[in-house]
């Protein structure tokens, strides 16, 4: 007989039974709110992280949630989410550097914005950088169509302070550095829910979120991986999710029912995407036009298997969809209007990522031919036709 294929990354997932018997509708109005703007009156410690132990991460992972409804085709992708905190499009922020140890490769700097409250922000910036432009691409989305995201913002950052040896910022006679284009990122609200340090979620937990206590429908779970693989957001590792709390602060010496009533996963860290799937993240695969566009959405001329690799440390490997998720991402894909394709990627800046097969066009024939991209991808997913239920151990 043979043996089912256990899924990837965690025993938590091959340990834990799935019931599939529910689905519920719309989430509250508070996760809307919270996961769309970033911003909630009820949610001040948006960046703050709650270490709980394993069983209990389990138990609110399983109630969690991965969408909220919006008005897809009213989402005005050019000014993004507003609220506190935002920035308009191209705005000059000036900033103090902070010395500051950062993760990961990309080029980026801690700076404070001065003022009343100081604000200190994550600066990413270089012509050359793939994830300035693949950041705004993706989060912009993912918001649009209501699932969770980060708040990225396009601008150009004036700093005072920054080391001689940041040499992608143009000097200024004041001695202060621009970087342009750079964007500046903001925390989606939440509660961070973790049992160990830096723990995220990985693709394969998805299979623990049960519709009949309160969690996702697979529906939304599906969706979800599927626009992960058309955007082709292959750096899945595990600590490029976030499990969140969406709960109001609780008061002092208040006791709840639940560690967290209102949890909530995203994606986050999505700058390496809209491209071709590279095992090893060399970032002249992202954020180019060309080699996403000779990535298809769909492994095989049927069947409903993603197309994506699982390189070093990724967790989202050739998920298999199902009928639900597929037609309710082909209905939420449906409904952006030409202009807000347009916007999506004129608002991410694109045409200074050209290759060199694009230099000789003009800024505008490049954004088209991103839009051209995007629509057949989207018609990809609206013309297959996937079985109910996705094979086990996917």
């Amino acid at each position: 007989m043979k043996r089912k294929k256990r899924p990837a990354d965690t025993t938590d997932v091959a340990n834990f039974s799935r019931s599939r018997r529910a689905s519920r509708s719309a989430t509250a109005c508070l996760i809307g709110l919270a996961v769309l703007t970033g911003s909630c009156a009820s949610l001040p410690w948006q960046t703050s992280k709650s270490e709980i132990s394993r069983a209990e991460r389990l138990e609110i992972l399983r109630r969690a949630q991965v969408w909220a409804p919006t008005d897809v085709a009213s989402m005005d992708l050019k000014t993004g989410p507003v609220g506190p905190g935002a920035f308009a499009l191209g705005e000059t922020v000036r900033c103090d550097y902070v010395e500051r140890d950062m993760n990961g490769r990309s080029p980026k700097f801690i700076c404070i914005i001065p003022g009343k409250e100081p604000d200190e922000v994550k600066v990413k910036y270089g012509v050359g950088n793939a994830e300035v432009y693949g950041e705004v691409m993706a989060t912009r989305l993912l918001w649009a169509l209501g699932f969770g995201a980060d708040r990225m913002y396009p601008v150009r950052v004036i700093c005072r302070g920054c080391p001689a040896s940041i040499t992608a910022g143009q000097l200024l006679p004041s001695g202060e550095r621009l970087f342009d284009p750079a964007v500046i990122e903001r925390k989606a609200a939440g509660r961070e829910i973790e049992s160990r340090p830096n723990q995220g979620w990985s693709w394969p937990e998805l299979e623990l979120v049960d519709a009949s206590v309160g969690g996702a429908p697979r529906a939304h779970l599906d969706a979800l991986k599927l626009l992960a693989v058309m955007m082709t957001h292959t750096d899945s590792k595990a600590a490029q999710q976030r499990l969140v709390c969406l709960d109001p602060r609780p008061a002092p010496g208040a006791t709840t029912e639940k560690p967290c009533a209102q949890p909530f996963m995203l994606i986050q860290d999505v700058g390496l995407t809209f491209g071709k799937p590279d095992l090893i993240y060399r970032k002249v695969n992202y954020v180019n036009r060309s080699r996403w566009s000779s990535t298809r959405v769909w492994l095989g001329t049927d069947g409903c298997t993603g197309n994506v690799k699982k390189p070093f440390l990724g967790t989202l490997y050739q998920p298999q969809i199902s009928e639900g998720g597929r037609s309710f991402l082909a209905s939420l894909l449906n409904q952006l209007t030409d202009s807000q394709i347009r916007d999506l990627f004129e608002t991410a800046r694109v045409s200074l990522r050209s290759g060199p097969q694009e230099r000789e066009v003009s800024a505008v024939t490049n954004v088209d031919g991103w839009v051209s991209v995007f629509k057949r991808k989207r018609e990809e997913v609206s013309a297959r036709r996937c079985p109910a239920e996705p094979a086990a151990g996917k």
